[in-house]
């Protein structure tokens, strides 16, 4: 009887986190569509969870949604981090595009402006950024990287492929498409590319709107203990 405390404890917390992993992939699919205004209980209930569990893991709907934004962030880190350690920068930065392609690294930015950020996401930021624009960098230094692209572009270019999340048939058709614009990032580039570049500055400012951020609770309408 001793012996299956322990483990059962160890089912119950096995239990837990997957039940958080339902809700946090869930919670991407539902804030990639509708952002900011991301129906707490539609997550709730298409994650199979009870609102309850949301209130005991998360005190708030923001707390929530910065978690899913902490959350791509260390997936792109990781997966700059991974590039960067590749011998070839090109295929580095073709390995990293895919990598936050497949994982919808970009399927948050409905949230900019919607959601006050902490000090910890902008450090994670930062640190994505430097990553990508050392990876552009050594691209573009390599001679495979087209010289007018920009690390923004490629910030713009993840957020494109991560507004739908395609399934079945469709993953093939955003493969392709995915092929298509790594070709045009290719140098030289047949003709230069219209108009200024991203500005990353704007990007960050995008990220600089407070808003509301109710508790879960009677007063946001949502009763935590259904």
């Amino acid at each position: 009887m001793t012996g299956q405390a322990p483990r059962s404890a160890r089912g119950r917390q096995a239990e837990a986190r997957r039940n958080d992993e339902r809700v946090l992939d869930t919670a991407r699919e539902v804030v990639a569509v509708h952002g900011a205004d991301a129906s707490v209980a539609a997550i709730a209930a298409r994650a199979g969870v009870g609102m309850g569990s949301l209130y005991r893991r998360y005190g708030s709907k923001a707390d929530l949604l910065r978690r899913l934004c902490l959350l791509a962030m260390d997936h792109a880190i990781e997966a700059a981090e991974t590039a960067l350690r590749e011998p070839d920068p090109w295929a580095g930065l073709v390995g990293y595009i895919h990598e936050c392609v497949a994982r919808r690294t970009g399927a948050l930015t409905p949230l900019a402006g919607g959601l006050s950020t902490t000090p910890q996401m902008r450090r994670s930021a930062a640190r994505a950024h430097l990553l990508l624009e050392r990876l552009v960098a050594d691209a573009r230094r390599d001679g495979r990287l087209r010289p007018d692209a920009t690390a923004p572009d490629i910030v713009s270019l993840l957020e494109l492929f991560a507004r739908h999340g395609p399934t079945g048939a469709d993953m093939a058709a955003r493969d392709r498409l995915l092929a298509v614009t790594l070709d045009g990032l290719r140098a030289p580039g047949a003709v230069p590319l219209p108009g200024p570049p991203p500005d990353l500055e704007r990007y960050r400012q995008r990220w600089d709107g407070a808003c509301q951020e109710p508790p879960f609770g009677p007063e946001s309408g949502l009763d935590p203990g259904h």
